[in-house]
């Protein structure tokens, strides 16, 4: 049996659904407030809340392996949870602004304790650290459906952008075997893209002519400001206005662990397009 954290999420949904294609036995945790569904044949939905660990107790019976969101409040509790209900293996998702150290950026230092704590714990363990996810592309949708012009942040920063599903691919992996760990994995998808490359995209895909504007940092500073708390705001105008971040480059490692080249964007934007129209 193999649980999968954050079920209900862009990540946590790919790995169900990987597994279940492999034919593995999963529980699937979803917060108690959540209302999106958990897909998947066979699959067992059960509650908790990973900022309180004692949720997770009655639910780790016959668990071997664990996919585990960072960040969460009790985090060295949950990781003793595990330990104590016999889990074996976990695989962390992490970020790429992991490698970088980091502890003075807020976004970064969380995952980065998250697998300070994981190093520390009894369980074998696998690390996750993928780029921004091409899901992050939906945050453009109420904006189409006013109209064909699009307003980002960062206009003039590439990013080798993941599908969620390559990233599951690689965390069954990590769960179903010993080869992978003592691993941090960094993950991309096959294509290093700006913003209006990706509007491009879904402008063919779509069949609309759509315009790409870029917001300038004040504007793009005030429009998070109202989404996120500041130090969050903060984390992410170093990682992309100053450069702390580099989520450019593409790189192997789906392939060489999945076997399967990463999708593309053009494929996710075909596979969501009804979202946007």
């Amino acid at each position: 049996m193999i649980l999968v954290t954050g079920a209900t999420g862009n990540a946590g949904g790919a790995v169900v659904r990987a597994l279940v294609r492999t034919g593995e036995e999963v529980r699937a945790l979803a917060r108690p407030s959540s209302r999106r569904p958990v897909s998947g044949e066979g699959v067992e939905v059960v509650t908790g809340d990973l900022n309180e660990p004692e949720t997770l107790r009655p639910l780790l019976g016959g668990v071997e392996a664990v996919f585990l969101l960072s960040g969460y409040d009790g985090f060295e509790e949950t990781l003793a949870e595990l330990s104590r209900a016999g889990v074996e293996r976990v695989v962390l998702l992490s970020s790429s602004a992991a490698p970088g150290g980091d502890l003075s950026n807020a976004v970064a230092r969380y995952h980065i304790l998250s697998e300070q704590a994981v190093r520390g714990s009894a369980l074998a363990w696998t690390f996750l650290q993928p780029n921004s996810f091409m899901t992050n592309t939906l945050r453009w949708v109420s904006q189409l459906r006013e109209g064909d012009v699009v307003r980002a942040p960062f206009a003039g920063v590439r990013v080798a952008t993941i599908h969620p599903d390559d990233v599951g691919a690689v965390a069954a992996a990590a769960l179903t075997s010993d080869a992978h760990h003592g691993r941090a994995y960094r993950l991309s998808g096959p294509e290093s893209l700006l913003p209006a490359d990706c509007l491009g995209t879904l402008a063919r895909v779509l069949g609309r002519e759509l315009r790409f504007r870029g917001q300038s940092d004040e504007e793009a500073r005030a429009e998070m400001s109202e989404e996120m708390p500041p130090e969050y705001v903060e984390a992410f105008f170093k990682f992309f206005a100053d450069g702390d971040l580099d989520e450019s480059e593409v790189l192997s490692t789906v392939q060489e662990v999945t076997g399967t080249p990463p999708r593309t964007f053009e494929a996710w934007a075909r596979e969501h397009a009804e979202a946007f129209r």
